[in-house]
Formats: structure tokens, C-alpha cells, sequence
């Protein structure tokens, strides 16, 4: 039994390993940023509820065309007058016990309902637009933090760069203090700049850090997920496009707020309609089927007709101005809405102006900084390699290295405003 039991054992703690290997794989993600975008649309919980306010909605429309279909309801009664008598004219009649069935079909038909089946239908479609909003809004996020994780990435590996020239520099430094060549106040400054280095890249990393729970949040994952961005910034970031959304026509239709602007402007229209009908006439109809039945006795007294139609017109006729007023309210709700209409075309044009002026500065300062981190980069590396042979003082070789950090961050700092004002830009065209 035991020599049963040693392969056994051995080969259950071959696997352990390797099952627990395959659980931390199961928590580590690798995502390009399509694929962030479609695990966001898919579990974010936002745009879960937008979902179903569409949903919602398509029920509130076919309950209002309900309202104009014909209705059946059946009724069945049961009634015992405990030996009564009719007594009519001397002839006595037995009230027997009795039971009816009554089958009702009827149908009501105004023009206020007809427009809030309109009404609903317009209610309907600007939840669709809301949808796609969400949906465009929740990958814009997606997409800034995805780029913002890639930055901070690129932040680090800057400033370990840095670090790591720091270190050699310092690590010679020291060596040369203890040959007698420099003084130890140099290796002290380089010391207090290797501090200040390690500290910036612990900051960064936290920071770097928030951005992927922020992430987490957004894709709507569990928080131990390990996320990989497979995309480098080089793979996404096209400054060739970023300056083509600059001669793009603004078309306010592809526009989500104007979209809805105008389906709330048919919405405010149709209210005025829904308050002119209070006038107008109601017409129902309706047949009912009655059958009556007596038990354990003789038929009794039968006043139910088995079949019966009708029909009726309902006109209102005086209510003391409430109607007129509410036509009046429903006409001045449209005219704020018409207002609304011109103030919404004239902001998003003037945003539009905006967003351009913003990308094009983006796009400038960009190219600036990009320029300017590889001038003071060649610049720390001159005077590092003068340092070394004694033609420059620690202290050019600090603000050397101040510099550097400063071109560093203001390239990052411009590379996120170039991507924040091409998103923005790009949410505001919609194509």
C-alpha cells in the first residue's frame, strides 16, 4: 500500500506547482486596447443600466400602443338569496341560487393617445442615443487611461534611465573621492540627487499604480487582476492623424448632444399636440357575451341579456381655461426648447473651435518637447562624459541632470495633453 502511495504523492506534488502556476495565469490579462474597450462595453455596469433605460423604454412604447388595442376581461359571479321571493303583482318568484360568466371585448380610441404612442416612440430613441453615448464615453475613458498607463510606464523607465547614469556617475564619483581627485561634497551632491531620483520613481509608481485600478474599475474586473497592455505608445500614437482631425468639417447631426437636442425638441412639440387633443373627442366600444347559470333548482327570475353592444363619444365641452393653459404651458416648454436648440449649435461650434485650438497647441508643444528632450539629453550625456575627465564641475552636472528630469517630465506632461485633446476631438466629431 505505502509503495502505492509514494508515486502517487510524488505525482500530485509534481502538479501543485503547476496548478498554482495556472491560477496566476488565470488573473493576469493581456489586453490591447480594442480589447480594453470591448471587456468595458461588455461588463461596465453604467452602461449595463443604459442598457436596460433602452429596454425600458421599448416597454413604456408598447405599453402606450397597448392602450389602443382591444381589451377582453372576464368577470364570473355567484350569488344566493337564501330562499328569497320575489313578490311582483301577486305571483311569487323563487330568487335561486345563480352563477354568471360575463366575457367583456372593448376598445377606447383618442388622439392624446395616439401621441403618446408618439411621444414614447421619440422617449425611446433618445435612450438609444444615450446608449451610444455611454458606450462612446465609457471607451474614451478606457482609451485616456490606457494611454495614461503607458505614459506613467514611460515616466518610469525615464526615470530609471536616469537612475541608473546617476548611479555610474556617482559610483565614479566616489571612487575619485577616494583617490583624492574630487571632493566629497561632490559625491554628497550626487547622493541627495540619487535620493531625489528613487523617490520620484516610487511616487510615479504609485501613481502608475492608481491608473490601472482606475483601469480595473472601468473594465469592470476583479480588483487581483493582473492587466498587460500589449500596445506600446509607438503602436498608438499617430501624429499624422491627430493633425488630420484639424481640417475635418464639424457635421453637428454625427454629434450625440445635438442628436438628442433635437429628438427632446420633437418630444416638446408632441407635448403641445398631447395638450391641443385634451379637446378632442374619446370614442370607446364594446361588446359583452353573459351567461347565467341557476343550481340545483328551477330558473329563477332572469334579467341578464346574454349578448350586448354599445358605443360612446365623450366630448369635453368647459373646464374653466385648464386646458388652454396647458396648451399655453406646452407652447412656451417649445419655445425654451427652440432656444435651447440655437444655444446648443452655437456651443458646440464654438467648442469645436475650441478642441482644434487645443489639439494644434497639443500638436505644437509636442513637437517642441520632443525636440527639447533629446537636445538636454545629449546635453546631460557631454557633460557627464566632462565630468568624468575633470572639464566640468558637479554642479553643471546637477543642473545638467535637473534639466534632463524637467524636459522629461514636461514631454510627458505634453504628450498626454496631445492625447487628451485628440480624444476630445475626436468624441466631439463622432465618425
Amino acid at each position: 500500500m505505502k509503495r502505492r502511495l509514494i508515486p502517487l504523492l510524488g505525482a500530485l506534488l509534481a502538479l501543485a506547482p503547476l496548478c498554482s502556476l495556472q491560477a496566476q495565469e488565470k488573473k493576469r490579462l493581456k489586453l490591447t486596447l480594442e480589447e480594453a474597450q470591448i471587456c468595458a462595453v461588455e461588463n461596465n455596469r453604467t452602461l449595463k443600466n443604459a442598457s436596460l433605460d433602452v429596454q425600458k423604454s421599448q416597454a413604456t412604447r408598447w405599453k402606450a400602443l397597448a392602450s389602443m388595442l382591444p381589451q377582453v376581461n372576464a368577470q364570473a359571479d355567484y350569488s344566493d338569496f337564501l330562499g328569497y321571493k320575489l313578490n311582483l303583482g301577486g305571483m311569487s318568484i323563487p330568487m335561486n341560487p345563480s352563477g354568471t360568466l360575463a366575457v367583456t371585448a372593448s376598445i377606447t380610441l383618442s388622439g392624446a393617445q395616439v401621441v403618446a404612442t408618439q411621444i414614447s416612440q421619440i422617449a425611446a430613441k433618445m435612450s438609444d442615443i444615450t446608449q451610444r453615448q455611454s458606450e462612446q464615453q465609457i471607451k474614451d475613458q478606457v482609451r485616456t487611461l490606457y494611454y495614461s498607463a503607458l505614459v506613467m510606464d514611460e515616466t518610469v523607465r525615464l526615470l530609471e534611465e536616469n537612475l541608473n547614469n546617476l548611479q555610474s556617475l556617482y559610483a565614479y564619483t566616489e571612487a575619485s573621492v577616494k583617490a583624492g581627485i574630487s571632493e566629497q561634497t561632490d559625491a554628497d551632491q550626487l547622493l541627495v540627487q540619487l535620493a531625489s531620483m528613487q523617490t520620484s520613481i516610487s511616487s510615479s509608481r504609485r501613481s502608475m499604480e492608481m491608473v490601472y485600478n482606475s483601469l480595473l474599475l472601468q473594465l469592470g474586473l476583479d480588483i487581483d487582476t493582473e492587466i498587460v497592455l500589449t500596445q506600446s505608445l509607438d503602436d498608438l500614437l499617430n501624429t499624422q492623424t491627430a493633425a488630420e482631425l484639424l481640417s475635418r468639417e464639424f457635421n453637428l447631426d454625427n454629434n450625440y448632444n445635438w442628436q438628442l437636442m433635437q429628438e427632446s425638441l420633437k418630444l416638446s412639440k408632441k407635448q403641445v399636440r398631447s395638450a391641443q387633443w385634451s379637446y378632442g373627442p374619446t370614442i370607446s366600444a364594446f361588446y359583452q357575451y353573459s351567461a347565467k347559470t341557476y343550481f340545483g333548482k328551477s330558473e329563477g327570475f332572469n334579467t341578464t341579456p346574454p349578448n350586448m353592444v354599445g358605443a360612446s363619444v365623450s366630448l369635453p365641452i368647459f373646464s374653466s381655461l385648464s386646458r388652454l393653459k396647458a396648451v399655453k404651458e406646452a407652447k412656451i416648454d417649445y419655445e425654451k426648447q427652440l432656444n435651447s436648440l440655437a444655444d446648443t449649435e452655437n456651443a458646440l461650434k464654438v467648442q469645436h473651435r475650441q478642441l482644434c485650438y487645443n489639439l494644434n497647441t497639443a500638436f505644437e508643444t509636442f513637437n517642441t518637447q520632443k525636440q527639447n528632450i533629446d537636445v538636454t539629453q545629449r546635453v546631460f550625456k557631454n557633460i557627464s562624459n566632462k565630468y568624468e575627465v575633470g572639464a566640468a564641475s558637479s554642479l553643471d552636472l546637477t543642473n545638467a541632470g535637473t534639466n534632463l528630469i524637467a524636459a522629461q517630465s514636461s514631454y510627458v506632461q505634453a504628450l498626454m495633453e496631445l492625447v487628451n485633446a485628440q480624444i476630445a476631438l475626436e468624441e466631439l466629431l463622432n465618425e
